[in-house]
């Protein structure tokens, strides 16, 4: 990696294990430690998704016009601001407002970083420079997670302070390492090879959002990305861990352990599974996620129908998290890095906020539909994401179709030529045939 990029990946890093810090604790402190009630922190976690749903449609634009570099600077301080305010709120209404101004700051600092990757990185290397993002975000969550861990008490609410202190100072160091980065000139990007017919009027709201409607291969990503994380993510903290309480009938410090071993299948097969991916098709691989991810469900329906004693089952929706750690480590370097190589290079920024949007999208509405199916529907939750998860292989099929070869497979770039050019000295004459009688 080069210097602008070891930056970038080192910051990410650094803001990730700042959130490792809070995260898991964020429900009990609002609930229990502040004594706000239940009710209270569900209406912060959704006030914190909310203000990423309105935030995100304008922040593509600001981005491709003001650069990554000083949004990414400005969002971090924002959340700064937020999380830090959160660490010290008492009451309801303050509590709520830092929810806000956290979320809407957290929210854009995703498709900016994703922005300075792009322009830090080339097409040939792209792929693992989003696979490295990915590997330390979970790296540093895990680490943030269990550090975190050692100091809360629920008895003593400073310690929960300290946590969001701690994640708010993580917020600044990334804007004070990402200051530091010099981007390297991008080049532009041809038409041809993006499939976008991108005009000079396509630089407005309007144009920028009709240009991205009429590239049907963006359009297919961003349905096959709301997909992708509704059967996953939207399930983590929801219908799924709500299904292995009152079916498999786990107890809830084994989900813990569930996520646990979900980091560590990233961690461990990241760069493993990297160098399987690198020389394949991205739609491929995507299609090949979506069946891990229907056999992972089919172990979690043996791990609460199957009858089998709790030890198995036990084993079952930890592996279950397992396979969904596999899933998670092939996704990152395909995904992410084909958002960026349909983008035009006017409006990179726009694209990564649209498919940042359709991600926070399905991370609403997951728990939304996920959550009640899995505490009650048993059987129907699991066949239901069973064929959700067959849905995400025959998305990622059709958009194969509308892909070019190098969008499909970025290796194809780096192969040299097999044709030898061959051409006659001028110095030398070439003889020419004798006319025939």
């Amino acid at each position: 990696m080069g210097a602008a990029l070891r930056r970038i990946q080192l910051g990410s890093a650094l803001s990730a294990f700042g959130t490792g810090f809070t995260v898991p604790y964020l429900y009990v402190y609002v609930a229990q430690v502040r004594g706000l009630g239940a009710g209270t922190a569900g209406v912060v976690l959704a006030v914190f998704a909310m203000a990423a749903l309105v935030v995100l449609p304008f922040t593509g634009r600001v981005i491709d016009r003001r650069g990554p570099l000083p949004v990414l600077m400005g969002a971090s301080v924002v959340a700064s601001v937020g999380v830090a305010s959160l660490g010290f709120a008492s009451e309801v209404t303050t509590a709520v407002l830092s929810a806000a101004v956290l979320g809407a700051g957290a929210a854009v600092m995703q498709p900016a970083l994703a922005t300075l990757l792009v322009r830090s990185s080339t097409s040939t290397t792209r792929t693992r420079a989003f696979a490295m993002q990915f590997f330390l975000q979970n790296l540093g969550m895990g680490i943030g997670g269990l550090v975190g861990g050692q100091i809360v008490d629920t008895d003593r609410p400073e310690t929960f302070t300290l946590l969001f202190v701690v994640e708010a100072v993580m917020f600044l160091v990334l804007g004070a390492v990402v200051s530091t980065v010099r981007l390297p000139h991008a080049p532009a990007v041809s038409r041809s090879v993006t499939g976008v017919r991108a005009s000079a009027g396509g630089q407005g709201a309007q144009g920028g959002l009709r240009t991205m409607l009429s590239h049907r291969a963006m359009v297919q990503l961003c349905v096959l990305g709301f997909v992708v994380f509704f059967a996953c993510y939207g399930q983590f903290e929801s219908g799924l861990a709500a299904y292995g309480t009152e079916a498999a009938g786990i107890e809830p410090s084994t989900l813990g352990l569930a996520l646990a071993a979900n980091t560590a299948a990233i961690v461990v097969a990241q760069f493993v599974v990297l160098r399987l991916v690198e020389r394949r098709k991205r739609s491929r691989v995507i299609a090949g996620v979506g069946l891990i991810w229907a056999f992972a469900w089919v172990v979690a329906g043996y791990a609460g129908l199957g009858h089998g004693s709790q030890t198995m089952a036990t084993a079952a929706m930890i592996s279950t998290y397992a396979l969904f750690g596999l899933g998670e480590s092939m996704l990152a370097p395909t995904v992410a890095p084909l958002v960026a190589d349909l983008a035009p290079e006017s409006m990179v920024g726009q694209y990564n906020s649209v498919f940042a949007l359709c991600k926070q999208l399905a991370l609403a509405l997951g728990p939304a539909v996920g959550g009640p199916m899995g505490a009650s529907l048993h059987a129907p939750y699991i066949l239901t994401f069973v064929l959700v998860s067959l849905g995400i292989t025959v998305l990622a099929l059709r958009l194969g179709r509308r892909l070019t070869p190098v969008q499909d497979q970025p290796s194809l770039a780096a192969v040299p030529s097999r044709v030898v050019a061959m051409s006659v000295p001028e110095a030398v004459p070439v003889p020419m045939p004798a006319p025939t009688v």
